[in-house]
């Protein structure tokens, strides 16, 4: 019985942590070979050691065209096919109106919305009919909480981009997906809590917070895997241009 992802390759940016690389190892667990892209070394091939011989890791900037069109070029001479991005690399920018600043903005707007771009457009060429993007999301772009304007903001942004880009690749035979997360037991989530509340109530935020949530719970990583894995397989071969909400029902209650 064959995998779902058998025989695919797939890029993964921003994979060395967190969503992306519980997305990576899902990957490579239905099947896949995945080319994780983040912006150390270290992390990188902390991240490939331990999700095995079927991942690489390549440093690159999603800012940064140059650096991505690098990256398709070493995935063509090594592998010379590509079937699946999960455009997953983005930062989180906290100010209310009033104290936003001009750097806040450039690098949230940079990483979040030029970065998918930069992911997405110099890998057109490569991508066969079936290929498939993912784009990674998240519920704050319809429910930003108070002083996320900015990351709610870049989040839309990527929303509209699906929405126009499924008409401008229309007849490829690509599909185009968005996957918005709510919240995720990663570490950057808990380091954020410990640095605001103290290390000792960690556990005890990641709790409340599930407790506000219709399932009881936050997300694990894996299960961003599961549905970007979802939507990158013949399993949803006629879905595209979605925004899927995996977030146990925040969004829509």
């Amino acid at each position: 019985m064959s995998l779902p992802l058998e025989g695919k390759v797939a890029v993964v940016t921003g994979g060395a942590s967190g969503v992306g690389l519980g997305i990576a190892r899902e990957f490579v667990d239905q099947g896949a070979f995945v080319v994780i892209t983040d912006l150390e070394q270290k992390p990188l091939d902390e991240a490939v050691a331990g999700i095995g011989p079927n991942c690489a890791g390549i440093v690159a900037d999603v800012t940064a065209l140059a650096d991505m069109e690098a990256v398709y070029e070493e995935i063509k001479t090594r592998y010379g096919r590509l079937d699946a991005i999960v455009a997953n690399a983005g930062i989180g920018a906290h100010a209310p109106l009033g104290e936003i600043t001009e750097a806040q903005f450039d690098r949230t707007f940079d990483v979040n919305a030029k970065g998918v771009l930069f992911t997405v457009q110099p890998a057109l060429p490569l991508l066969p009919p079936g290929g498939t993007v993912v784009i990674i999301g998240s519920t704050a772009s319809i429910q930003p909480p108070r002083g996320m304007g900015l990351y709610g903001g870049s989040k839309a942004a990527v929303r509209a981009f699906i929405r126009s880009w499924i008409q401008d690749i229309k007849g490829s035979g690509v599909r185009m997906n968005v996957l918005s997360p709510g919240a995720v037991d990663t570490d950057s989530l808990r380091n954020a809590l410990g640095m605001a509340q103290g290390a000792d109530q960690v556990d005890a935020a990641v709790r409340l917070m599930g407790e506000g949530n219709p399932t009881g719970r936050i997300a694990d990583p894996r299960e961003m895997g599961k549905a970007a894995a979802f939507l990158s397989s013949n399993a949803s071969s006629f879905i595209t241009g979605v925004e899927l909400f995996v977030d146990g029902g925040m969004a829509q209650v």
